[in-house]
């Protein structure tokens, strides 16, 4: 299985759009790309420890590429959007891939570059090696199955 993480906004909707896309076989949410230690939600809601609301998730390469998932984290999100989405206002809703290999990243760089083409304003993902993964409080996960609230991504559907 390979792995990587994309924040794009709060992390309900990410997981709930990522659930539905074929090939991925575990999500989770939870905090990255800052430097505190085990943080709590109501920590990273602070604007304090640097961190992202991200979603840790697993892939099969057999059932879908990493460029695949990529063009799909673009497509789900405003990447264009600085440290927001939407309504969501701050660092730890900033549209973000933490990549765990040479390959992942080169993939980024060169689809940010394509999809960049369909966008009047810069594109503002930052794409990082990927640091520690905390695991988000349980009741945040598959927060959008369990309640019916947290779908505010555009629906899934399958890209070329």
């Amino acid at each position: 299985m390979n792995k990587i993480m994309f924040g794009g906004g709060c992390f309900w909707g990410v997981q709930f759009y990522f659930d539905q896309v074929p090939g991925v076989t575990k999500t989770l949410v939870g905090y990255s790309g800052g430097h505190k230690d085990n943080p709590t939600y109501e920590e990273v809601c602070s604007h304090t420890t640097g961190h992202a609301e991200v979603v840790y998730l697993e892939y099969d390469d057999k059932k879908i590429s990493t460029q695949t998932l990529l063009k799909q984290f673009f497509r789900m999100h405003d990447p264009t959007q600085f440290n927001r989405q939407g309504p969501d206002v701050g660092d730890n809703y900033r549209s973000a891939i933490y990549y765990y290999d040479e390959n992942q990243h080169e993939l980024a760089i060169k689809t940010l570059e394509e999809v960049q083409k369909k966008f009047i304003n810069k594109i503002v993902t930052e794409i990082l090696p990927a640091k520690e993964f905390f695991v988000a409080e349980d009741y945040h996960q598959k927060y959008a199955e369990k309640t019916g609230r947290g779908m505010c991504h555009i629906e899934y559907s399958p890209v070329a």
